[in-house]
């Protein structure tokens, strides 16, 4: 691991999900690269924890299909597919329509506010030419709605999508207005707070058909 991929050590709480976030975070960002070993020994001494969470942690992201474990050799970095991508965003639309129009019911202020600092951060990324950090914020957004609807079933299959919500679609996009793809969030945070349960659907499928659209321009 890169010097620049070092984590600070994990809390107690749940190890798991904290070592399998680190790990996911390392994948998506390209410091841990597609065909790459992962040590659990050098994982655990890094964070401060035992390998026994490391090696859970690592079964959970070969469920994801972000790792591959081989007979003698461990587990290592597996690489996403732009068609992989693209067949998850219509999946990813149907189950992010239906959290936005439960969560235009169920959303509280405070999680309203979040959102206003996401799209900030988002907006504020952006003008400084930071995709990652954009990104890091889109993500954040999208994660943020799906909890406010409440529904434990629809997260944990949306949990099964977190490395694709993760992507990032700027990487292959030189050039490409970040500003743009900050405000394309706009309308889903607007009929979020309007309470409109049809508007925040609609407005959610369409962002992330939208998003669809601007990768497949780069697919051959």
């Amino acid at each position: 691991m890169t010097p620049s991929a070092a984590a600070t050590p994990v809390v107690r709480g749940d190890l798991r999900a904290q070592i399998k976030d680190v790990i996911l975070q390392r994948i998506v960002e390209g410091s841990l690269e597609p065909g790459s070993r992962i040590v659990e020994t050098r994982i655990a001494q890094e964070l401060g924890v035992s390998q026994a969470p490391v090696r859970e942690a690592l079964r959970d992201l070969e469920q994801l299909g972000c790792v591959v474990h081989e007979p003698n050799r461990g587990c290592s970095v597996r690489a996403f597919s732009a068609e992989e991508l693209l067949e998850a965003f219509p999946v990813r639309a149907a189950l992010e329509a239906l959290a936005a129009r439960l969560a235009a019911e169920r959303i509280t202020t405070a999680e309203l506010a979040e959102l206003d600092q996401l799209l900030e951060r988002m907006r504020r990324a952006a003008r400084e030419g930071d995709a990652h950090e954009q990104s890091q914020a889109n993500a954040s957004f999208h994660a943020t709605i799906v909890r406010a609807a409440r529904n434990r079933t629809l997260e944990r299959q949306w949990q099964m999508l977190e490395p694709y919500s993760r992507t990032y679609l700027t990487v292959s996009r030189p050039g490409i207005d970040l500003v743009h793809l900050s405000d394309r969030h706009v309308p889903v945070l607007d009929a979020l707070r309007r309470r409109d349960r049809a508007k925040a659907a609609e407005a959610m499928e369409e962002h992330l058909l939208g998003a669809a659209d601007l990768l497949r321009e780069e697919v051959p």
